[in-house]
């Protein structure tokens, strides 16, 4: 099959159905994430609907598998939540980096996509929306598949977390890091996005063991984003 004709079969799919399709690589890797972080949540003394309504209400990985591991080791509740907002934080980047595409957008369709945007989510759509604008049924059925993979992951894990005591023999902690990877190097279109994304991710092993661990990914995404800038400035100079 042609380019062209692939286009033209992908394009007369039902927009809902492009989301759907949009969103199956996410998909993949949500539901062994959301396993693991069920089978920690387990393990840390939640129940199967608190487990679940964290992955429906919260909807962050690596926030909830932190909440997870706080709450068995019986910190306070101030404490997580506010550890919880403070890793969540890189959520504003992501909305200001997609802010320019969603112009004309009413206010509670802003916030609906908010809500479900996360890291995965955000890297599909900042690529896709370079490419095009995809009709809003399209962005939303992406959002919703990859919220309903997470919180049927969350629940499994919940489910057969009776049955298992460490999740690392079956390297599930490894593979929100791979999907990381694999989103990133699908991004990657040239040498100065090569040079940034290695030099913010030294940047953020650095922060991390010198201390600052929760603010290391934000800190090296924005020096990161600065430096990109400036090599990009100097080009067309």
């Amino acid at each position: 099959m042609s380019e062209a004709t692939s286009v033209k079969v992908s394009a007369s799919r039902p927009a809902w159905l492009r989301g759907v399709v949009q969103a199956l690589p996410i998909v993949m890797g949500y539901i062994p994430i959301g396993f693991a972080y069920g089978v920690l949540a387990q393990q840390a003394g939640l129940s199967i609907r608190n487990t679940v309504l964290m992955s429906l209400i919260v909807y962050a990985g690596s926030s909830q598998l932190i909440a997870a591991s706080l709450f068995g080791a019986g910190i306070p509740a101030l404490s997580i939540i506010l550890t919880t907002f403070i890793v969540n934080l890189r959520h504003m980047l992501f909305s200001a980096a997609l802010s320019p595409y969603l112009k004309g957008w009413r206010k509670w369709e802003l916030a609906a996509f908010a809500y479900e945007l996360t890291d995965e989510s955000f890297a599909v759509h900042v690529a896709r929306f370079a490419q095009e604008m995809p009709a809003k049924a399209e962005i939303f059925a992406t959002n919703v598949t990859a919220q309903v993979s997470w919180i049927f992951g969350s629940w499994l894990g919940t489910v057969a977390g009776q049955l298992i005591t460490d999740v690392k023999p079956l390297a599930l902690d490894y593979t929100l890091a791979a999907m990381f990877i694999a989103l990133l190097v699908m991004q990657i279109k040239d040498r100065v996005q090569v040079i940034v994304a290695v030099f913010t991710g030294i940047l953020a092993v650095f922060l991390t063991l010198w201390g600052v661990d929760q603010w290391s990914v934000i800190i090296a995404t924005l020096v990161g984003a600065t430096v990109g800038a400036g090599i990009e400035q100097n080009k067309k100079c």
